[in-house]
């Protein structure tokens, strides 16, 4: 059929480029905007969790940086006729005052004035109900076997992160959740930054509805698998993980964005404009906005790991450039080297590294023991 000689053309034309070992970067005209505004939002009945983000969206073509737009004035209103600022804090990101928090029941609405660096626009979003979630009923995981020695004894073990909740009202019907994951590691030098602890933010889509069931009930649901490829159990782990209630139209926002993450990437890659967003230009609805605002109920729930997983990576296998007598003065390094200093087994020895990393945790994490760390102990 002729429809599929232009796709043969271009196979053909992609198999000679290999053959050359040659790549050309291959960027199309578009008619589509250049610089759509980008809004992350969420407002939760919970206070300290409020913020949002405006910044423009990349180029087609270009490398995914963040490009903050700064100077905004933004403002929640609720159905009561209260207003409430957000500040801006860092480029970009607005913060609420930590003692405000949305009510169950009540809509709220984003009111964003862009200033002169986008000709004075303003920017508003659709009333959102802020719908009660329920709790979490179990945070637990399964241990995972990757690799197998020729007997069936593991090589490779990770764990498989669970979640269990329900809502006995059967109201919630749609449900998202993010999580946050900590860690600590210690280096295997005696160095004054040798133990830290990492946090680092969920980037995937997790999301699912209950309209199907007679009853909103989500038993097993797969949230993280965490794999021997980190050192994240290595020493001790913890994740946090927050349930929202969203709309249905949030959910169907959600489930696009989804499908469109599956087919090219990751969650921060550009995000197609056919996405519908909650938020309009007042003065030009023509305009497209990309991303959505957030109202939500949110339940919390943390475990902590610690047990022995076999094969988890040793991040710290190749540190060592050179190993010298302690008493022997190192020569001359330039700033590209960096000295480790061991003094447990005497004599003492210096470790010569290129990796800044090897000598210093902080190059990864903080050093600063998290409060949830200490109380759980």
């Amino acid at each position: 059929m002729q429809i599929f000689r232009p796709f043969r053309q271009v196979l053909l034309f992609l198999f000679l480029v290999l053959i050359g070992g040659c790549v050309t970067q291959f960027i199309p005209d578009t008619t589509e905007d250049q610089d759509l505004l980008v809004v992350e939002g969420l407002i939760t009945d919970q206070p300290g969790q409020n913020k949002i983000k405006i910044s423009t969206s990349t180029h087609l073509g270009e490398r995914n940086s963040p490009k903050p737009l700064v100077g905004c004035n933004v403002t929640i209103s609720d159905d009561e006729g209260n207003n409430f600022n957000f500040n801006e804090t860092s480029g970009g990101t607005y913060v609420a005052d930590p003692s405000f928090h949305g009510v169950i029941g009540r809509s709220y609405a984003l009111h964003i004035y862009a200033g002169s660096s986008r000709h004075n626009l303003s920017y508003q979003s659709a009333p959102v109900l802020l719908k009660p979630v329920p709790a979490i009923d179990s945070v637990y995981y399964e241990r995972r076997v990757f690799t197998r020695m020729e007997d069936g004894s593991p090589t490779g073990e990770g764990c498989q992160i669970f979640l269990d909740t329900h809502d006995p009202s059967n109201n919630c019907k749609f449900y998202r959740w993010e999580y946050v994951e900590t860690w600590e590691f210690s280096l295997p030098y005696l160095v004054p930054n040798s133990h830290c602890w990492v946090t680092d933010y969920s980037d995937n889509i997790n999301i699912k509805n209950t309209t199907s069931l007679s009853e909103s009930i989500i038993v097993k649901l797969p949230l993280d698998l965490v794999t021997n490829a980190t050192d994240r159990l290595k020493e001790r782990y913890s994740i946090l993980v927050n349930q929202y209630s969203i709309t249905e139209e949030e959910y169907l926002y959600w489930e696009k964005l989804q499908n469109v993450v599956e087919q090219v990437g990751s969650l921060y890659d550009l995000t197609p404009a056919t996405i519908p967003s909650n938020i309009v230009c007042v003065e030009n609805p023509d305009e497209k906005v990309l991303g959505y605002f957030s109202v939500s109920g949110v339940q919390s729930r943390r475990i902590f790991i610690k047990e022995f997983f076999r094969g988890i990576a040793d991040l710290y296998k190749n540190c060592e450039h050179a190993v010298i007598d302690g008493s022997e003065v190192p020569p001359d390094l330039g700033n590209t080297v960096w000295i480790i200093i061991d003094h447990q087994s005497p004599p003492s020895y210096r470790v010569l590294t290129y990796t800044k990393g090897c000598a210093d945790c902080t190059v990864r994490g903080t050093t600063v023991e998290p409060d949830f760390w200490r109380n759980s102990k």
